[in-house]
């Protein structure tokens, strides 16, 4: 007489490949014709994964604004290396603002992606006013989110949006260090901001260049036809050089700004490095690009479950000192030594 026991061990060691022939006639026969029922009412996996409705209906979308091509490149490319490719489980829904200036938000938050990555201080001002719901990923160089209100805190957000914030206007103080190096004996400084964004930056530039003894010319600008005029009205406020704060409008609008500034012999420096790789002089800040590598590990996370409201708020994680000695020449200036040994990067 066989157990219950006994017959589980043997249709176990049946189901595992073993000799199903020392089950008994009546049990086998029973074992087998369950097991043929339970394998035809079972789902087959690799059909459903290949069911194009099936696969459309959990293919995530990402609605994303940003400036340039490269951009948006170097997003798609850290998402492949977390396992997406566009076009196959991603959809990325992009949206370019090729002058820094408002692009449909609303269209785009009409189609209801399942996150949204918006680069811009103001495209992350206007879309919180737009939607509460949406997962929003930031990438914000210009707000204090804290003070701003975005966040009820960097470890633990709240609401629905998180990312990468720079919150160091003190960045400012440093850019004006090293164009002092630069030109020891500058004594006059123009400051382009935006200002459609916070002050702080401006403030801290302030403060710097008042512990330098440097007078401050403050240029603002709202709209892109705003800076057709910055270049001019420096060179006839007597500035030695431009300083270039953070703002939206100037990193798609870098080539006017250069192209100006090379045609009034004005030394350029800015926050932004890669205004120092398009001809400005030098440039210390985030590494642009980066900030959007670091920004597809918020969305993987989001589109995997994850709720920015407790998704902790970052800095930029890599910053860069770029020297363009090739704009340096141009315009008849010496970079010293010691700040060349400094630099990242050195455009010859």
């Amino acid at each position: 007489m066989i157990s219950d026991a006994g017959r589980y061990a043997r249709a176990r060691a049946c189901a595992d490949g073993l000799n199903c022939r020392t089950i008994p006639g009546m049990d086998r026969r029973r074992f087998l014709l369950t097991s043929v029922a339970g394998a035809l009412a079972a789902p087959r996996p690799a059909e459903a994964q290949q069911s194009p409705s099936t696969a459309r209906a959990f293919t995530p979308t990402v609605g994303m604004v940003t400036f340039t091509p490269a951009f948006h490149d170097s997003f798609v490319s850290a998402l492949r290396q977390l396992g997406y490719e566009e076009g196959r489980n991603i959809v990325i829904d992009w949206r370019r603002s090729p002058t820094g200036e408002q692009p449909d938000l609303e269209d785009l938050i009409r189609r209801k992606p399942d996150c949204l990555l918006l680069a811009g201080a103001t495209f992350v001002a206007h879309a919180r006013t737009l939607n509460t719901s949406i997962p929003i990923v930031a990438i914000d160089l210009e707000t204090d989110p804290l003070a701003s209100g975005i966040v009820t805190s960097l470890a633990h957000p709240g609401g629905n949006l998180t990312g990468i914030f720079l919150d160091h206007p003190e960045l400012a103080g440093k850019e004006i260090q090293l164009l002092r190096e630069l030109l020891p004996r500058m004594k006059r400084l123009a400051v382009l901001w935006d200002e459609r964004v916070d002050d702080a930056q401006l403030r801290a530039a302030r403060a710097a260049a008042q512990l330098a003894g440097i007078s401050l010319v403050t240029l603002g600008a709202r709209t892109v036809q705003d800076l057709d005029g910055v270049i001019p009205r420096a060179v006839r406020a007597r500035s030695q050089a431009l300083l270039v704060l953070t703002g939206p409008m100037f990193t798609p609008n870098r080539a006017k700004l250069v192209e100006s500034a090379m045609r009034h012999h004005l030394p350029m420096a800015s926050v932004f490095p890669i205004l120092a790789e398009a001809g400005g002089v030098l440039g210390y800040g985030p590494d642009l690009p980066d900030l959007y590598r670091q920004a597809a590990k918020y969305v993987d996370r989001v589109l995997k479950g994850a709720r920015p409201a407790d998704l902790p708020v970052e800095r930029p994680s890599k910053f860069l000192l770029v020297i363009n000695l090739k704009t340096a020449k141009a315009l008849g200036l010496t970079i010293p030594p010691s700040l060349l040994a400094r630099a990242d990067q050195v455009i010859e």
